[in-house]
């Protein structure tokens, strides 16, 4: 008997022994599987902390005009701007040691293996804040091993290289809170219609509630069962000393607002001018897509919405709805660049084709300003007088021929001033003064106007035959309103990251780019097209918009077979319109014609309608005479017209008209039965 006791003691002994040499051992093996994971998660450093963030897109008044997102709304906020409630929340039900351990809370470890071998079940968790957040960067949200191996990784190396702060601001940025709402932003905008930093007590502990089941505890699934969480968050805030029992019990019984909707649910307004601002992004800042999409950026543009409204709504009022033709427009600031409206199309859902970017049209005559300004650096004043006939031009060294025409035909069979041909838009003056100056000439000064498309060195390139962009036709008449300045069309102002920092901001290149007395010489030409003084009040090619002008403009129209323009500023606003058909069909139609000077003149009253009346002011450098407009000489005392002419000092005329100096002693003679020669351009026009 004793024999089998001390033989069973023994055994014990040995058994013990083994045990405690396998549990050494086993103690033994997890220090150096810990130190070597230490090690290893060391060597890793820090893991990155990008996730997918909303990217938002701003007009200049600051309003939220669009967002580009992968599904998942997500506003990243610092730390600071979260409610203290939110965050004291957050920490007292999700881990009350948060700023003490070093990612894992050894304690509740143990607790919740205990309850799940107690239940048979996985009953309890014991993820602590930095667990969570490692699971929502790197981490399916399965249960294998070695998912957990590697979160326990990702653990370590967010608390070795990351301060608490930042894994905290983190974790409430990517943490998800049902209905699509990630981060704290997203969610407390969603369900109160707030920011984050402005949650009180009461909407804190319920939004907190939510991420253990958003579809358990989000008061949109069941209002019973988020109050009952949250009153668990709120005993659990008082139990960890962030708040007392009355201010628990007031949180508890407070009436919430719910709204149930996200921010920017009602977005994208200007869809063309934002994809134009998304290819700047690409292709002139040298942001990849993902990037743009999901980087969290906060895009501030130049986009005006009420001018872009205003826009709108001239082209779907001025433009018949069953007429197929379509448009571009830009309306632009021409003292900085910033493009103020954009339109490129009628309908962007069945075609976001952007013609205010992308399509190349014949700009017409609206390329004369360009031409004749390079004239006035070259000796020609708005005086200079050439034939206006019908006539075949030689080019090609005498290998072919070009013989431009006039609308309807119609020439003075005379000498006509510059400023006549520009208002008349006389084709034949210009295709004379185009060669006159050479065909490189153009194509040297429209570059210097911002033009980017290539340009024929050909006659017919003085009549507009090369194509070019909206875009590019508001900028050069941007540069001719401000009196020769170097403008590029801006869309972006500013770009931030996502955590507020800036990383581009636009900054103006300021460069004289035209001699200021000359683009002003040439913007009191272009005031001309509006002018009855200059040849009657039909006869001008801005006629039929006179009468409903409240304000100066200086302004060219352009007409193609196929392509109509009106390009046109006061001293505060530029804006450019075209309309035609995509496929290059013929416009036919006369109303059809009409429709840019039609959209151009409303857009440009309605933006301007609360502006102050500016007149174009005269340049240093300039003279303004009177001069008799059909000859372009000094107007004497017997001129039956006489307008205001603006030139460059020294180049204004000197030579006093003669023309008329018996004018009224001749017409007291004339019998009144003879009939009176009338003169050319009455002629011309049926006046």
């Amino acid at each position: 008997m004793e024999l089998m006791t001390d033989q069973r003691f023994r055994k014990t002994i040995k058994y013990l022994r083994a045990l405690i040499f396998f549990g050494l051992a086993g103690v033994a093996l997890a220090t150096i599987l810990y130190f070597s994971l230490i090690g290893y998660a060391k060597l890793q450093g820090p893991p990155p902390l990008a996730v997918p963030q909303s990217t938002l897109f701003f007009s200049d008044d600051g309003t939220v005009i669009g967002e580009s997102h992968s599904g998942q709304k997500r506003y990243w906020v610092a730390l600071k701007d979260i409610s203290p409630h939110l965050i004291n929340a957050t920490i007292s039900i999700e881990d009350r040691t948060f700023f003490t351990h070093n990612g894992f809370d050894y304690k509740r470890i143990a607790g919740a293996a205990l309850a799940d071998l107690k239940a048979m079940a996985k009953v309890q968790g014991a993820s602590t804040i930095t667990q969570q957040y490692a699971r929502n960067l790197y981490l399916e949200h399965d249960k294998t091993w070695k998912r957990k191996a590697t979160e326990a990784l990702y653990t370590l190396r967010l608390e070795m290289n990351y301060s608490k702060d930042e894994i905290l601001e983190g974790y409430l940025n990517t943490i998800y809170y049902g209905n699509g709402a990630y981060g704290v932003q997203a969610a407390s905008r969603y369900y109160f219609g707030k920011d984050a930093k402005d949650l009180s007590l009461a909407e804190a502990s319920m939004l907190a509630g939510i991420p253990k089941g958003p579809s358990i505890y989000s008061p949109f699934a069941s209002m019973e069962k988020a109050k009952q969480r949250q009153r668990t968050i709120l005993n659990t805030m008082e139990t960890n000393g962030y708040i007392t029992e009355l201010a628990s019990q007031k949180a508890s019984i407070e009436k919430l607002k719910l709204i149930g909707e996200h921010q920017h649910s009602r977005i994208g307004t200007a869809p063309y001018f934002q994809d134009a601002v998304q290819n700047a992004l690409r292709n002139a800042l040298n942001f990849d897509d993902r990037t743009i999409s999901l980087g969290g950026l906060r895009v501030y543009t130049t986009l005006n919405l009420d001018q872009q409204e205003i826009a709108e709504k001239s082209i779907d009022k001025m433009i018949a709805s069953d007429s197929e033709i379509q448009t571009g427009f830009v309306a632009m600031n021409p003292k900085n660049g910033h493009v103020m409206a954009l339109v490129g199309g009628r309908n962007y859902e069945e075609s976001p084709f952007n013609r205010a970017v992308q399509a190349v049209r014949q700009p017409g005559s609206t390329m004369k300003p360009i031409l004749y300004y390079a004239a006035l650096e070259n000796g020609f004043t708005p005086s200079s007088t050439m034939k206006s006939q019908l006539t075949t031009f030689m080019f090609d060294d005498g290998r072919s021929e070009y013989t431009p025409h006039n609308f309807n035909n119609k020439y003075a069979e005379d000498d006509i001033t510059m400023a006549q041909a520009l208002a008349l838009s006389d084709n034949v003056y210009a295709v004379k003064t185009h060669l006159f100056l050479g065909e490189e000439t153009l194509v040297e000064t429209a570059k210097r106007f911002g033009i980017k498309s290539e340009m024929d060195k050909v006659p017919s390139l003085a009549l507009g035959t090369s194509g070019v962009r909206v875009i590019d036709m508001a900028n050069a008449y941007s540069i001719l309103a401000n009196g020769g300045k170097k403008v590029e069309p801006v869309l972006i102002k500013k770009v931030e990251n996502h955590k507020g920092e800036v990383i581009y901001e636009y900054k103006a290149e300021k460069a004289e780019v035209l001699k200021p007395e000359l683009a002003s010489v040439m913007t009191h030409m272009l005031t001309g097209i509006f002018d009855k003084k200059l040849n009657g009040y039909s006869s001008v090619t801005g006629s039929t918009l006179i009468k409903k002008m409240t304000r100066p403009y200086a302004a060219k129209s352009g007409t193609t077979e196929t392509d109509s323009w009106m390009i046109g500023y006061s001293p505060q606003l530029v804006s450019a319109v075209w309309t035609g058909y995509d496929k290059g069909k013929p416009i036919e139609l006369t109303v059809e014609k009409s429709y840019a000077k039609n959209i151009w003149l409303d857009f440009m009253e309605k933006a301007l309608d609360d502006e102050p009346v500016k007149k174009f002011k005269a340049a240093k450098g300039t003279v303004a005479v009177y001069v008799d407009p059909a000859n372009g000489k000094l107007a004497s005392e017997g001129c039956p017209v006489k307008r205001q002419t603006l030139f460059a000092a020294g180049t204004e005329p000197t030579e006093y008209c003669t023309d008329h100096l018996d004018h009224e002693k001749q017409k007291e003679e004339k019998p009144k039965k003879d009939k009176e020669k009338k003169p050319w351009y009455k002629r011309i026009f049926g006046l």
